[in-house]
């Protein structure tokens, strides 16, 4: 059977498309992973002081964080890929947060949640961790003392963004 000229036509299309180009079964592989790992998001929550209970009005109803697959949190290291760390992390509490960071499975990302988290807060002594970044690499600061919910699912949208575009490449440095 001979091919027309519009079918050879579309054949020559179809070969120099993106199709058979290297990559792009992997690209779309890595999309879909990384839509995947975007609205599920299991949470390991370290709570350490009053910014928990901001935490905790984050889950309610009103705010719903479920909505962006991070409603189920898990209490195990080994079962989640994201640690909020909530409060304020004092220089003993700080190898058990490394010790809990280096028990999550790759990709793992950090969230710091107040202002404590963040840069140690008014809490400017020699008993307080002055920002966990120090310990560990942080992926999405959230500011405040304690933050507002809506600052908390800002937030937790730009770690979704984050997470996203990561593919399948783990922490840099790694």
């Amino acid at each position: 059977m001979e091919l027309t000229a519009p079918q050879k036509e579309n054949i020559q299309k179809i070969e120099h498309s993106n199709l058979f180009t290297p990559g792009f079964f992997s690209s779309k592989v890595s999309e879909v992973v990384g839509w995947a790992r975007k609205n599920s998001i299991f949470q390991f929550p370290m709570v350490t002081a009053c910014c928990g209970m901001e935490y905790m009005s984050v889950a309610c109803s009103h705010y719903d964080i479920d909505r962006f697959g991070a409603g189920f949190p898990r209490f195990s290291p080994r079962q989640s890929d994201v640690l909020f760390v909530v409060g304020t992390i004092s220089h003993k509490m700080a190898p058990v947060m490394k010790r809990i960071y280096e028990q999550m499975t790759e990709p793992k990302w950090v969230v710091a949640f107040g202002v404590c988290t963040c840069t140690g807060g008014f809490y400017d002594n020699y008993a307080t961790v002055q920002g966990i970044d120090t310990i560990i690499p942080v992926d999405v600061y959230i500011p405040g003392c304690p933050p507002r919910p809506e600052t908390v699912i800002d937030g937790l949208i730009k770690l979704q963004e984050k997470i996203e575009h990561s593919g399948f490449e783990s922490r840099p440095g790694k």
